[in-house]
Parts: C-alpha cells; sequence; structure tokens
C-alpha cells in the first residue's frame, strides 16, 4: 500500500536514543599498517564499528545494507544471517563477505587505506534486476552519540553524506566502476524516528529524504548503483573527511587492496615460526597461529605505539551502554600479548610495549588497573600481578639482547618496591575481582622479584631474591585448603585456594573466612577454603612446582573435576566454582550479574600444564581451534549449556562475550609454540634455574608488617624487613638479655638480621621498633616462637 513520503528539510527527532554499541562476537578485524589511524571490525556480515584517532573512540556504530525489490521486499543484510567471511591470504585482515539469499548474492570487500584514514567497501550485488542496494551507517562522531549532526551534501561536485560532532567529521562516497557518482537517493536522520532503517519498516522502500538531522543520534541512508566502491572518510571536519574520501575513491580499490595486503604480507614475514609447528598442528591451528599475530597486531594503537587494548569488541554490545568495554589497556593483557610476540620473534613489537609500559608507570611503582589509551584511569583498582608483569617483560627483552638502549632499571627499581611493599597480598586478583593472595598473582610477583633482581645491583638483588625465596616457600601456608568438605566431595587431600584472605598472613583461621563471590544476583560469600580456582596452574607454569608435585596434582584432579565442561569442540575451564561473570542461564545477556562459562584462554592454560605433566597437547590445541568464530576468532567465553537456537548459543561456540579476546589468541600463540618447543615459551628462564619446580628451604625466616611470621625453625635466622630505617629492639622468654639491632638499606626496604641461630625449640622471641624519621615506638609488641620443625 503506497503512503505519501514524508516531506525533504529537517529529520524528525525521537523521544528517545539507543545508547548500545554493536554486537560483541566480531567475525574479522583490521586495520592497514602504517600512518593511517583507522580500525574495523565486521560482524554480522557488515562492518559494525570504525574507530578513529584512536583505538578508545568508535566513530562509527555500523556500516550495513538493505536490498529491496517491489512489492514490498526487503531484507536487512545483517539479519539474513547467510553468509561467509573468508580473508586474504587466510590471515591477512582484508575482508571478503557474500551474503546469499535465493534472490541475491551480495558480495563485500572490506579493508583501509594504507595512506589515508578511510574505508573502503567494495560491492556487488546480483541476482534479480529488479533488486536495488541501499546503505545505512550510524555514525557516532565525536565523544558520544547523541549529539552528532548529519547532512546530504556535495563536495568538489560529488554527492557526498556528512556527519560532524566537535573536532571530528565523517563523510560517505562512492563510485561505480566507472568513477562516477554512485550515491543516488540520500536521506539523513534520527534514529528511531526518521533514519532509513524506519522508511523499510514503515513503507517497504526509501521514501524520506532529509538535507538535515540532529543534533542527536544520527543514521546516513542512500540508494546505490548495483555494484561499486564506498569510502567513509575520518579526520577534523567533514570537507576534510570528504577530501580523503573522494581521494580514495579516485586511486581505485584495487590499488588499495593491494597495498594493504603488501602491507601485512611484509610484516608477516617477520615471525619466526619453529618448525616443528608444521609436523603435528593442523593446517586449521596453523591457520589460527598466524591469524591470531594478525588478529593480536590490529589492536595496537597508532597514536600511542605500543598500546594495544584488549579487544576492538564491548562484552553483550546489543545490550551495554558501556562507553569502556574492552577498548581498554590492560598491563596484565598487554605484557601476555607482549610475551606471545617474543615467542614469534617480533620484539620490535614488543618493545614498543614495554616504552608505553615504561610511559604509564605510576609515581609509586604499579601501574593503573586499567586505562583510556592516553594513560588515564578507568577503574581504580590495584592488581600486583599488573605490577609484575612488566618487569617480566623487561627481563625477557634483555636476556634475548633486544631493548635497544630501553633505560629498565628505573621502572624495575619502583614496580619491585611496590611489591615489596604491598605484597604478596593483592587488593584485587587477577578477575579484577577479591583482596587475598592468590596463587596467580604471588606466581608472577614471585618471578617478577627473582628475574628483576639480575638488572639490579648488591643489597637491592639480594633483597628481591629473599622476598621471592620467602614467598615460595610459604606458598602453601597460606593457600594450601586440607580435608574441607570440597576436598572430600571431589576426592582430593586438598587444593590451593582460589584466594586466601588477607588475614592469613597474621593468624590462624583466616582460611575458613568468608570471601565475596561476584557478579551474583543475590551476595554469596563461602568460605574461602572451599572455593577453587585455576589460577594455581601458574605456579607449574613458571616454575615454583613441579606438575607431579602431590599438592598441584591433587588440585589439578580437583580443577578438572568442578571447573571443566565437555562440549563438542572440546574441554573447556571456568575460572573458579561460583562464577557469575556469563550470560543468564536462560541466554540473557550479563547485565551485572549470570552465571560464568567456560573460558578458551583457560583451555590454553591447562594445555600448558598437560605439557609440563608430559601428556598430550593436540585436545587443547584442537579445542581452542574449534571455539572460534565463523571468522576465526577466539572468544572470551563459549556457550556451555544446552543450544538456544534463537539466541544463537550452541555448546562449545562463541558466546555474547568479547569476540576477539586478544589474550585468548596470545594464549593460543604461546600454547602451539609450547607445545613445539617442549616447554612454556613464556616461563621466566631465571626463575625455572633458581627453583626448577621445588619449594625453596631456607636458613632465615623473613618477618614483614603485613606478613607477620609466628615461627622460626631452629637454627634459623630472623629477618625483619621494614619500608624506612629502623631500631629494632628484642629479647628472648619474657625480654630477658634485651639488646637493639639497627636495619640496613637493601634498596627495596630496610632489614635487621637478628642472631637466632643459637636458640631452642620452645624459645619465644619478643621485639618492637623505634622510627628515627619520628622519633616514636612502634607502641606494639611482636612474638615469634622457635620451634624443631615448621607446621604443616
Amino acid at each position: 500500500m503506497a503512503e505519501k513520503s514524508p516531506p525533504e528539510g529537517q529529520a524528525p527527532a525521537p523521544a528517545a536514543v539507543n545508547p548500545t554499541w554493536a554486537p560483541a562476537t566480531k567475525d574479522a578485524v583490521g586495520t592497514a599498517l602504517g600512518s593511517p589511524r583507522l580500525w574495523f571490525t565486521v560482524a554480522q556480515g557488515i562492518v559494525t564499528e570504525v574507530y578513529y584517532p584512536r583505538l578508545d573512540i568508535p566513530q562509527l556504530k555500523d556500516l550495513g545494507f538493505i536490498v529491496a525489490g517491489d512489492e514490498g521486499f526487503w531484507v536487512e543484510i545483517r539479519r539474513l544471517g547467510n553468509y561467509t567471511v573468508t580473508w586474504l591470504d587466510d590471515v591477512i585482515p582484508a575482508v571478503t563477505v557474500t551474503h546469499r539469499h535465493e534472490r541475491f548474492t551480495l558480495t563485500l570487500k572490506i579493508c583501509t587505506d594504507a595512506e589515508r584514514d578511510v574505508l573502503l567497501v567494495d560491492f556487488v550485488l546480483l541476482g534479480e534486476p529488479a533488486l536495488q542496494l541501499y546503505v545505512l551507517a550510524a555514525p557516532r562522531i565525536g565523544e558520544d552519540a547523541v549529539n552528532n549532526h548529519a547532512w546530504t551534501g556535495d563536495w568538489a561536485g560529488r554527492p557526498v553524506l556528512w556527519a560532524e560532532q566537535g573536532p571530528f567529521g565523517l563523510a560517505l562516497a562512492a563510485v561505480d566502476g566507472d568513477g562516477a557518482p554512485a550515491l543516488q537517493q540520500r536521506s539523513v536522520g534520527c534514529v528511531g524516528e526518521s533514519d532509513g532503517w524506519q522508511d523499510f519498516k514503515r513503507y517497504g522502500g526509501m521514501r524520506g529524504h532529509y538535507a538535515d538531522a540532529g543534533p542527536g543520534e544520527v543514521a546516513l541512508t542512500a540508494q546505490l548503483t548495483r555494484a561499486g566502491t564506498l569510502a567513509l572518510g575520518l579526520s577534523s571536519s567533514r570537507e576534510a573527511a570528504a577530501t580523503l574520501a573522494l581521494q580514495s575513491l579516485a586511486a581505485g580499490f584495487a590499488t588499495a587492496w593491494t597495498a594493504y595486503g603488501a602491507g601485512w604480507r611484509q610484516w608477516l614475514q617477520a615471525i619466526q615460526l619453529p618448525p616443528a609447528l608444521t609436523k603435528f598442528l593442523s593446517a586449521e591451528s596453523q591457520r589460527l597461529v598466524r591469524r591470531s599475530a594478525v588478529v593480536i597486531k590490529c589492536h595496537e594503537d597508532h597514536t600511542f605505539p605500543g598500546a594495544f587494548v584488549a579487544s576492538l569488541s564491548i562484552p553483550w554490545g546489543e545490550a551495554n551502554s558501556s562507553r569502556g568495554g574492552y577498548h581498554l589497556v590492560w598491563a596484565r593483557d598487554l605484557v601476555e600479548t607482549a610475551t606471545a610476540l617474543v615467542a614469534l620473534g617480533c620484539v620490535v613489537d614488543a618493545r614498543r610495549i614495554l616504552v608505553y609500559l615504561i610511559g604509564t608507570q605510576q609515581a609509586d611503582g604499579h601501574w593503573l588497573q586499567n586505562q583510556w589509551l592516553g594513560g588515564k584511569p578507568f577503574w581504580q583498582g590495584i592488581q600486583l600481578d599488573e605490577t609484575a608483569f612488566p618487569v617480566l617483560l623487561a627481563s625477557a627483552l634483555a636476556q634475548r639482547d633486544a631493548l635497544d638502549g630501553v633505560p629498565i632499571r628505573d621502572m624495575i627499581r619502583r614496580a619491585l618496591a611496590f611489591i615489596a611493599r604491598e605484597g604478596p597480598v593483592t587488593a584485587q586478583d587477577r578477575w579484577e575481582e577479591d583482596t587475598g593472595v592468590n596463587t596467580f598473582t604471588v606466581a608472577v610477583m614471585i618471578a617478577a622479584l627473582v628475574e628483576g633482581s639480575s638488572l639490579l645491583d648488591g643489597r637491592e638483588a639480594d633483597c628481591a631474591l629473599m622476598l621471592a625465596d620467602s614467598w615460595n616457600a610459604r606458598l602453601e601456608s597460606w593457600t594450601w585448603a586440607a580435608d574441607t568438605d570440597l576436598a572430600r566431595a571431589l576426592g582430593v587431600p586438598g587444593y590451593y585456594m582460589r584466594s586466601a584472605p588477607a588475614d592469613v598472613l597474621i593468624h590462624d583461621g583466616a582460611k575458613n573466612e568468608a570471601l565475596l563471590v561476584k557478579n551474583r544476583a543475590q551476595d554469596f560469600e563461602p568460605d574461602a577454603d572451599e572455593q577453587l580456582a585455576i589460577d594455581c596452574l601458574q605456579l607449574a607454569r613458571f616454575g615454583l612446582r613441579t606438575s607431579d608435585d602431590p599438592r598441584m596434582a591433587a588440585s589439578v584432579k580437583a580443577i578438572d573435576a568442578l571447573l571443566k565442561t565437555d562440549t563438542p569442540n572440546g574441554s573447556v575451564w571456568h575460572r573458579y566454582n561460583g562464577d557469575g561473570y556469563g550470560e543468564h542461564p536462560d541466554g540473557a545477556p550479563f547485565d551485572g550479574w549470570g552465571k560464568g562459562r567456560g573460558w578458551p584462554l583457560l583451555t590454553g592454560e591447562r594445555g600448558h600444564l598437560a605439557l609440563l605433566a608430559g601428556d598430550d597437547v593436540q585436545p587443547y590445541i584442537a579445542a581452542m581451534t574449534q571455539m572460534t568464530g565463523s571468522g576465526g576468532l577466539l572468544p572470551e567465553q563459549v556457550w556451555d549449556s544446552d543450544a538456544i537456537p534463537e539466541r544463537g548459543l550452541y555448546p562449545g561456540r562463541p558466546s555474547g562475550s568479547a569476540m576477539p579476546l586478544v589474550w585468548a589468541h596470545a594464549e593460543f600463540i604461546k600454547l602451539a609454540l609450547s607445545a613445539a618447543t617442549g616447554a612454556p615459551v613464556d616461563r621466566p628462564a631465571r626463575t625455572w634455574a633458581r627453583y626448577q619446580g621445588r619449594r625453596p628451604r631456607l636458613d632465615y625466616a623473613l618477618w614483614q608488617p603485613r606478613q607477620r611470621v609466628r615461627e622460626l625453625i631452629v637454627r634459623q635466622e630472623l629477618r625483619i624487613l621494614l619500608p624506612e630505617p629502623a631500631r629494632v629492639h628484642w629479647g628472648t622468654n619474657g625480654w630477658t638479655n634485651p639488646t637493639d639491632v639497627l636495619t640496613e638499606d637493601w634498596g627495596l626496604g630496610h632489614v635487621a638480621r637478628l642472631p637466632t641461630g643459637g636458640l631452642a625449640a620452645g624459645d619465644d622471641i619478643e621485639f618492637t621498633f623505634y622510627w628515627p624519621a619520628s622519633a616514636q615506638w612502634q607502641g606494639e609488641n611482636f612474638h615469634v616462637t622457635v620451634v624443631a620443625e615448621a607446621t604443616p
């Protein structure tokens, strides 16, 4: 039924806008290597986000298409759901998407201009001659979506669609195969009221021809020729953006496609893969190794070299209004990425990461929980593994003589001093949740202390090793849970806890304290020693414990029994029991609570443990390979319950979480290369050489204000590590024969060594401090008991 077309002029605005983002699960990501500052993602077979001038500022929500004909027939391509995605040479992110319908085939070739900030989409519509092609674009210019302005217009005599806000402008232009203008009917509108999609929904065709829309959340619409090239330019004004777009169109799509591919081929030539890799990896897994390297590289910002965002997606983005999402930098993810690059031989890229980390280290030595690319904080927590990881990267590059003059001693000194002051308790674990002693975090800190010690001198190095050895020796006293209800149910003597409450350092019974499980609809605080996580596998990976250590073996048995889920694509592991970070049981998106799902990257971590145990690693590599999405990207999580087809959720397939997850791609690279070389490629060399999986035996016990040892084994020396100079006043058995010992400056702290080696079992040591800087006594006495042997 025909209806009257809306009038031209100002487009009507809606009562409200929809601030949600594009789908989180991507088919592809891409950027040209070189000077342009433009990135794109592909999901549902269309361009879903374009970033400029930095990776944390998406300037386009999506660029989609509609195919329409007579009698009200129209199909929005993103909802068709029948498409294939191929990458150039299987690994280069120049993407060809082919959509198939019984009445037509639409082929899109997508890349960016290697010389300009322009996205290019070559399009060909085949099928019934009466069908027409339309483009829909949703700008997000500037810092928000709700103050954009859009126009139709002409530039240099060529028709364009424009959008602008503040210092950012966007222009959309198109040509056919002869270079003639390919934008035909044009309109701009406000989303939800006068945009082009509303036209097709209401009228079955394009009826609106508005010349001006906004300010608000705007959309661009145009009829296209059946074949041609679209150019989306971004710059400091709409006019500059139009000039860039028209230049790219004049140069030709074939030229841009060739140059784009050439840049990536040159970078890929630097990758060094062990020859053994081709002998035991399937063709699909070999391809995923190379594609993972490309995915990682696509996430590096061009304005801030060395800054890699965690993902070009926002988890559950279609139901999420968060501006940050994963378009942020985490020091942990950054170093996990860098160590994969080092393993590939891409040390220049890894060195840029180190330089970025040095430039964003805080004055007191730590790194922010996460940050925008320019270093501005996003979340405010402190995670000590993120303070330790950069030290490991610096050490790895130094051992390969790949620093190229980058000074690292000050960075390492400040980072280790912060760890010495704050550890071993971290304010947040690596999952950004609980305070406590976490095995993963402690493993990374110990490794950083050992690796960093080689880059320090004298007493500073001695202090770092003293801390590392002491913490390593006491790991089980802090984190081992024995004979719990959960252990008995799982048939094991005990396991390494998810995290031990901070009080475990100063008094008995702390393991029974409640530990909050976040991301739940209601508060859930089981006892800490009833919670199990996969984090302890890092102890074996970094060489602090062997894979066959009885406690490690028991923990792995418990982990496999409680945290593993088998899917049609292989086994996947959960973070910890009771996790709530994932879709709801009915498949609805995570909205602050849900049910934790399996993480492919944890399949990689479990695969590393299998390698150390001498088991077959192939099932883990194959599982990660099979858990990729339709575009070959690894997700943060996979669905691990019964299929819910109406929500697109199938066991072993990507859920609505972030995809790609750069950390997951880095883990896959490391698992594949570790399997080829026979040992974890990211295992810190000096840490392995020092411990080789064995708990150290010490001739001293270390006391710190935050870590108060309560027992001293006969013949051990008591060492006291303090944050500033002090006089230690001490005696034995009721302050008999009290004496004073002055601390010595050991760089990372001030150490007093009490001559306690001659004391007998049962003797008590009492001590307190006098602080010269403030001319005050501590006002508290401390006690340590001498025992014949350590309490289990």
